[in-house]
């Protein structure tokens, strides 16, 4: 069973502009156990959040929440912000 988990968010996750798109909780909490570059209070707290809403013990949102702040402290920029930023720069 997935848990529903909202639009998907796509993150540049390095200098070349690789880009991953997290389409599900289930996705969200692989990255941060396996795959996550910092080992952080911003990742043990996603981590937490995320093992909350996937057991319905917390809310999605605030688990999505908490995965958006991890991935912006591991140097991970949305998607939307770097194609906002080179319209801008045209």
């Amino acid at each position: 069973m997935e848990i529903h988990w909202g639009e998907p968010l796509s993150f540049v996750m390095s200098p070349d502009g690789d880009v991953q798109k997290i389409n599900t909780i289930e996705q969200a909490k692989y990255w941060l156990a396996r795959k996550w570059p910092v080992s952080d209070d911003a990742r043990e707290r996603a981590l937490r959040h995320v093992d909350a809403a996937m057991h319905c013990i917390g809310s999605v949102g605030t688990a999505r929440r908490a995965f958006i702040a991890a991935a912006r402290t591991a140097g991970f920029v949305p998607e939307d912000l770097i194609a906002l930023s080179r319209r801008q720069a045209a």
